[in-house]
Order: C-alpha cells, then sequence, then structure tokens
C-alpha cells in the first residue's frame, strides 16, 4: 500500500514539473529576432561607409530586428556620409544611431549619420554637432562654390531631421554655424530621441517603439532581444587606419628614410622595401582623402634644400628652410577645415624635427663619407701596380684592385700583359706607364 502512495506521488510531481516547463517555455518569447550591434569609430571615410554597408547585409541575412550602430567621430568624408545616409533612408530594417561611451562625439559627418537614423540616441557625456561640409576634392575650392556647398549641406540635413520629425532649425544652425550641444541639450531640442547610459538601457527604453520604414511599419521587441556583434574585418580596419592623416605623414616620411637608405647603400633591400610598402600605402591614403597640392610642393621643396645642404653645406641655412618647408606642407597637406582630416602640431612638429636630423646628421655624414672614401681610393692608386689587359697605344684597359678601369699612357706603347705603374688618376681614366724592367 505504501509502495502504490510513493509511485503516485512520483507521477503527481513529474506532471506537475512538466506542467511548469511547459508554462515557462510559454512564456518565452519564441524566436525573438536579434539585434545586430556595430561600432563605428574615427574619420568617416570609405572603409567605415563599406563595414556599415556590409553589416547592414549581414542584419538582413540574420532578420535582425535592429542594427545598432555605436559612433563616436570627429567628422569626415561628405561623400562617405552620404553613402552611409542613404543606405539608412532606404534600409527595411531599422538603423539606431548610438553616440556612446562617454566622452565621444558626433562631429560633422556624423551629425548627419545621427539625424538621419531612424532612433538617435547619445549616452552621458556625449556631444553632437559642428556639421561643417568637407568636400572629397583636393582642389581650391572658390567662396562662391565653399557657400554652394554650405547650401546643399544646409538643406540635406534640414530635409534629415524634418523627415524624422527632429529639430531642422538647429540641424541647419550645426552646418551653417558649427553649433554643437551635449547629449542633454540635444534631447532637450528634439535633436535626438532619448539619452541612456549603457546599451543595455538602450534597448530597454525602445522596447515597444513603433519605427516606419520606406515598405512598412515594425514595433521593436528588444528587451530580451538576443546581441550579435559585427567587428571590422582585417581589409576595412587596416584602410580605416590609412585615411588617418597622421598615419599618412609618418608612412610619408617612412618612405623618404627607407627609399634614401637604400640609395645610399644599394643592396641593403630592407630599407628599400619598407620604403615602397610605405609610398604605396601613403599614395592609399592620399586617392582617399582631399589631398592640397600647395602641401605636396612644400614637401618636395623641403626634401629638395635637405638634400642640397646635406651635398653642399650651407651651416644650416638649406636645412632650416627645409624644415620650415616641411612643417608648413605637414600643416596644409590636406585641405580642408576639418580637424578630423589635417595632421596635428605634435605629429608635424616631432616629424620636421627627426627629418631635420636625418638629413643633417645622418645623410650628410653617409655622403661626406662616400666622398672621402672615394678621394682616398684615388690617392691610394698612385703608384700602384697594374696589369694591361688590352694594349694600351695610347688607350687601353688595366686590371687593378679586383676591377677593370681605362687607362691612358703618355710614354711608349704597352702590350697586354705587362705590368704598368699608375702615375695619377684623371676621373675614373688612370694615366700608366710601362714598368721599368718588363718587356
Amino acid at each position: 500500500m505504501m509502495m502504490s502512495s510513493f509511485r503516485w506521488l512520483r507521477r503527481l510531481l513529474l506532471l506537475a514539473f512538466l506542467v511548469w516547463v511547459g508554462f515557462a517555455l510559454a512564456q518565452k518569447p519564441a524566436d525573438v529576432p536579434p539585434v545586430i550591434v556595430m561600432r563605428m569609430e574615427g574619420v568617416i571615410a570609405p572603409p567605415n561607409a563599406e563595414y556599415f554597408s556590409r553589416t547592414l547585409r549581414l542584419a538582413r541575412e540574420r532578420g535582425a530586428q535592429l542594427l545598432v550602430v555605436e559612433l563616436d567621430t570627429p567628422g569626415g568624408l561628405m561623400t562617405s556620409m552620404e553613402d552611409i545616409v542613404k543606405a539608412i533612408l532606404a534600409s527595411d530594417i531599422p538603423v539606431a544611431v548610438y553616440v556612446s561611451p562617454s566622452g565621444a562625439k558626433a562631429g560633422s559627418a556624423g551629425t548627419f549619420i545621427t539625424v538621419a537614423s531612424h532612433i538617435a540616441a547619445m549616452a552621458p557625456g556625449t556631444s553632437i554637432g559642428a556639421a561643417t561640409p568637407v568636400s572629397a576634392t583636393g582642389e581650391d575650392v572658390p567662396r562662391a562654390m565653399e557657400k554652394k556647398v554650405t547650401n546643399y549641406a544646409a538643406s540635406y540635413i534640414r530635409s534629415l531631421a524634418e523627415q524624422r520629425g527632429r529639430n531642422a532649425e538647429w540641424a541647419e544652425l550645426a552646418v551653417r554655424e558649427g553649433a554643437a550641444i551635449s547629449e542633454k541639450q540635444a534631447l532637450e531640442k528634439r535633436v535626438i530621441d532619448l539619452v541612456a547610459p549603457n546599451l543595455n538601457a538602450l534597448l530597454e527604453k525602445i522596447d515597444g517603439r513603433t519605427v516606419k520604414l520606406p515598405q512598412r511599419t515594425v514595433v521593436l521587441k528588444t528587451r530580451e532581444a538576443p546581441v550579435q556583434r559585427s567587428e571590422m574585418v582585417f581589409r576595412e580596419r587596416l584602410l580605416q587606419v590609412l585615411v588617418n592623416p597622421n598615419v599618412l605623414a609618418i608612412l610619408g616620411v617612412l618612405a623618404l628614410y627607407g627609399l634614401i637608405a637604400e640609395i645610399q647603400n644599394p643592396g641593403a633591400i630592407f630599407p628599400g622595401v619598407i620604403g615602397v610598402i610605405s609610398l604605396l600605402l601613403m599614395l592609399y591614403g592620399f586617392s582617399v582623402l582631399p589631398v592640397s597640392w600647395a602641401g605636396i610642393a612644400l614637401l618636395v621643396l623641403a626634401v629638395i634644400l635637405f638634400i642640397a645642404d646635406a651635398f653642399a653645406p650651407s651651416h644650416g641655412v638649406l636645412t632650416l628652410g627645409g624644415a620650415v618647408s616641411m612643417l608648413l606642407g605637414l600643416l596644409m597637406l590636406f585641405e580642408t577645415p576639418d580637424p578630423a582630416l589635417r595632421v596635428s602640431w605634435v605629429v608635424a612638429l616631432t616629424l620636421t624635427a627627426l627629418t631635420s636630423f636625418f638629413f643633417l646628421f645622418i645623410v650628410a655624414a653617409g655622403i661626406r663619407a662616400q666622398q672621402a672614401r672615394r678621394v682616398t681610393g684615388m690617392e691610394a692608386m698612385k703608384g700602384a701596380v697594374a696589369v694591361a689587359r688590352t694594349d694600351i697605344s695610347p688607350r687601353g684597359k688595366i686590371f687593378y684592385d679586383g676591377a677593370y678601369w681605362n687607362a691612358v699612357t703618355e710614354g711608349e706603347s704597352i702590350k697586354a700583359g705587362e705590368r704598368v705603374i699608375i702615375e695619377r688618376m684623371e676621373g675614373l681614366t688612370a694615366i700608366v706607364r710601362k714598368e721599368e724592367g718588363t718587356s
């Protein structure tokens, strides 16, 4: 009887457990679409635009309900910004731009991207604004053209703000007057939708929000949605580094050092390889950023002055001129009002000082040593014994110290195989006479 009671008790407990599991599973959201998160940092340039497009495709393939862009940028190229904005406007997946972490900013091009997003959010201690347009060409822009570009950018950001129901007046001021505000001011002025201290808080706050897309309207269910991150691939990371003006300036100087070292030491190979690789990487960056021809001309002039001082010492006058020219060239290398696309003062001064030292001491010392060796070698040949390799009457060839030399005799003719005395050198030609006692 007791065994039967235990058997019924076990069955009852098992049934209760199964009912509880079924109830728990019924309460858990079934197949909640994931949230894809990407981090966009640094200058807005083609690598970042490519990264965004790839991640948007990934979100579509995974059936994501939302793409979150964690943004921290000082600005960038208008063309790359427009590529990202167009992709957001045409996207069939909601895009939330989250300016984070604390201390981050959505400057210049980042302002356009934030305003264009379906959901705009910022972390505490962040800023947005100063949306000055930047051209993607390196040519001098006339005042009239600059005004046209500004008017276009102002109307563009105004239309984006109006489309998203955001403060269009402030957005236009960010372009025309470089206005910038904190996250609290941005929320008060309706530039953004919310402030969130972290990603989890952001997903909590936007849960249940309705987002209107070009073809449909969706309701976000982000509170318990799985979060999946999309990182830059190696190629994108490398190219993103190469659009940093400071990195390009350093690569240019490395290319100069490497090529000059290879010229001074033929066959060393390693300096030449480093120089060529640096040069090619630099040229990629130059093909993307707005390069100033005036800056390049100043840098070329600097190299000419440095080399001239190494060959014809001017007590540092030419080197000083080269240093000034190089500093100005680096600061003017990229023609843009955006500080994010300029070589910093610290990098420019450091590279100028190192290059001045490089030419003033290392290159100049190497050239002087080569000249000294050449003079010493010529003087050492005077009175030396060599062998005629051809008949010399009066011109021919001699063999001395492992090398063939042109030779001229001012006396009797000399036959091949006879020993000769080198009387003097005239350039690379040896003036010789037949050694006494030979026939």
